[in-house]
């Protein structure tokens, strides 16, 4: 699809889980990733060089790849004035441009560099996203600003490196959107034909369709 060539990798980030000290106690964490000048090559689970701290919430087939879109850093500068926000603050392998959640739907297969992906949920911050910035009510501010970023499952390994092109190469019209995600999560959006609809889609982990049959029972009880 030409139309697609504009949308891109800015930068490249990975990093290995560390620990560090958070009110008073130890805590493990991957969040800190740094940006690199190198291809690197794309497996199953990571990225070479990157690693999650706890994979019973992080990593995994289906959170492979974390992607924040770039154009959300002008927003978090107004919000944090005077923070340092080098590509990666965020913990994402992959920042990017010219793709935004309303624009991605479950389900969407992406190449990107000589590797291919498959949209499978957005991103929903814990308290490490609070030790990142040194402030505890960073997890409450990114899920109300709207800019979850989203994950990526590895559906055929290969390479990806800054500048890469994104290409969306299939998509199912009716999949439900990234934003419609995060809407039925928090309780904006109280629909149950997109309830339904989210159900239907493969791509999205069997964790997410529990909690949402489990809305979607309740909504019609």
């Amino acid at each position: 699809m030409s139309n697609e060539v504009h949308k891109r990798v800015v930068s490249v980030n990975v990093g290995m889980p560390r620990e560090v000290e958070w009110h008073g106690k130890r805590v493990r964490t991957s969040i800190f990733k740094t940006p690199v000048d190198r291809r690197l090559r794309m497996t199953e689970l990571n990225l070479d060089g990157d690693a999650q701290a706890d994979l019973t919430v992080h990593g995994g087939v289906d959170k492979a790849v974390y992607v924040y879109p770039s154009e959300h850093y002008a927003f978090w500068h107004r919000e944090l004035p005077g923070v340092a926000l080098p590509w990666g603050t965020f913990g994402e392998n992959l920042t990017i441009e010219g793709l935004l959640e309303p624009d991605v739907r479950i389900g969407d297969r992406l190449r990107i560099g000589s590797a291919e992906f498959a949209v499978t949920q957005p991103r929903l911050p814990c308290f490490k996203l609070g030790i990142r910035f040194g402030r505890p009510d960073m997890v409450k501010r990114f899920l109300q600003s709207r800019r979850s970023g989203f994950y990526l499952a590895v559906r055929s390994i290969g390479e990806v490196g800054a500048g890469d092109a994104i290409e969306r190469i299939a998509r199912d019209e009716d999949a439900v959107t990234v934003p419609d995600i995060v809407d039925l999560y928090t309780g904006n959006l109280d629909d149950r034909a997109l309830l339904r609809r989210a159900l239907n889609s493969a791509a999205l982990p069997e964790s997410w369709r529990d909690y949402l049959r489990q809305r979607l029972s309740e909504r019609d009880a």
